[in-house]
């Protein structure tokens, strides 16, 4: 089958290396792509929120399968302008409907959703410029530390842990007075802290069955030892030893099967990927949030992971039999270490040539998946922050961490830093 995958970063590099290894693959396109994606497709150069012209490429090459990489499309719709369309309405789209693309769309709608289904998560408020001062009040009389988080869409940026009442309460002010996010943060939710530890676990639903297909723990902060901003993600690590039968089985009574539940008894049209963020707090899982497709860097430790023909699979979610499908993994442990931009995540610069990438996907059980980079006088330059990511493998998660590392040596562009700890509390 024809398929088009929309995104442009390491996520979608990884979802196009993997598909072009199934048998039922025919023609991968790209949009917009990188030049890691042009390797195993056709990049084609639409953005990812131009539907008209994503459905215009989609009718012209027949397309079969459509795989929409990240967030905004989503929740714009994405899925109901291809469904309601009787040109398009064949094509088997992966992702929610704009309904059901709230649930990481809206933190308020998500919390709701999880408050009537009986979900875990953590305890919560949410306040508007309508009640600003009732907000105050509550933060001041709130235990610290203190988690704001912008309700829509903030590219990863929306979420504050104040650790003193006055972070807090400036936090609060720059989201809803000064409009930090803009309309993403006309709504603040306020919740509890959790302590544990974040890891995120993958499923793939039709609405009405699921599978799980992979879990990670990403490392957001960008210094080492979990120090310092927090960044899209510094790298990850799969299996997590921690997420033992036991635990899984906690996650998916009560997390997993009420989530599809719900999806199923409000209406919601879902069918696609559903990413649970949640933290272990002494064994028992806590959602923090949803997001309604594949992580990145998650990506690129998951799919790597899952021997299971990912094409069948999402065939699967449109042709009734997702229930049936076998799930395999690897047995290896995987890990993936993000390469940066000098400067992220603050300001960096741009267009900086990169060199070596050959040479590391060279090495055995090597991947180098492209995020942020694109082409320049017929070089591959930076674009981005999150530049690339070197996914190993190992028998121990320390092994793939190391094989990772050494593999990254051999790549170099002006400024590029890397963590060296990912994986650090596992042996």
């Amino acid at each position: 089958m024809n398929i088009l995958i929309i995104g442009s970063g390491g996520r979608e590099h990884t979802l196009a290396w993997k598909m072009a290894q199934s048998h039922q693959s025919s023609d991968i396109y790209i949009a917009p792509g990188n030049p890691g994606t042009a390797e195993f497709g056709i990049n084609v150069p639409i953005s990812v929120n131009n539907f008209k012209g994503l459905k215009a490429l989609a009718i012209e090459k027949n397309i079969e399968l459509i795989v929409v990489g990240p967030e905004e499309p989503l929740v714009n719709g994405i899925y109901d302008f291809f469904n309601e369309d009787p040109a398009t309405a064949s094509i088997n789209v992966i992702g929610p409907s704009a309904n059901a693309a709230q649930l990481e769309g809206s933190k308020a709608f998500s919390k709701h959703f999880m408050q009537r289904h009986q979900i875990p998560t953590a305890a919560y408020a949410e306040f508007t410029i309508e009640n600003y001062e009732e907000g105050l009040i509550y933060i001041k009389a709130h235990p610290l530390p203190i988690v704001l988080k912008a309700d829509g869409l903030a590219a990863g940026k929306g979420v504050i842990i104040a650790m003193t009442r006055q972070e807090a309460l400036t936090s609060f002010k720059e989201m809803l007075q000064d409009k930090q996010f803009g309309e993403a943060s006309s709504k603040v939710v306020i919740e509890q802290f959790l302590e544990g530890i974040e890891v995120s676990v993958f499923a793939l639903t039709d609405g009405h069955h699921y599978q799980i297909i992979g879990h990670a723990k990403d490392y957001k902060r960008i210094g080492e030892g979990d120090t310092g901003l927090n960044t899209g993600g510094m790298g990850c690590v799969s299996p997590v030893p921690f997420m033992d039968a036991p635990f899984m089985q906690k996650v998916e009574a009560t997390i997993i099967a009420p989530t599809i539940k719900g999806i199923k008894e409000e209406g919601l049209v879902y069918k696609g990927f559903v990413f649970f963020g949640l933290m272990n707090c002494g064994g028992n899982p806590y959602v923090i949030e949803y997001n309604c497709r594949l992580g990145d860097p998650e990506t690129e430790v998951i799919l790597p992971r899952l021997q299971t023909d990912l094409v069948s699979l999402l065939a699967a979610t449109d042709n009734g039999t997702l229930e049936d499908v076998n799930i395999q993994y690897n047995d290896n442990a995987f890990a993936t270490v993000m390469a940066v931009s000098g400067g992220y995540p603050g300001s960096y610069q741009k267009n900086i040539p990169i060199t070596g990438i050959e040479l590391a996907a060279a090495l055995p059980e090597i991947h180098v998946f492209q995020a942020g980079t694109g082409f320049q006088e017929n070089l591959i330059v930076t674009k981005g922050g999150r530049v690339l990511t070197v996914t190993s493998s190992g028998n121990t998660l320390k092994n793939a961490v190391i094989n990772a590392q050494k593999a990254l040596s051999n790549i170099q562009f002006e400024g590029m830093y890397f963590r060296k700890d990912i994986g650090y509390e596992f042996p």
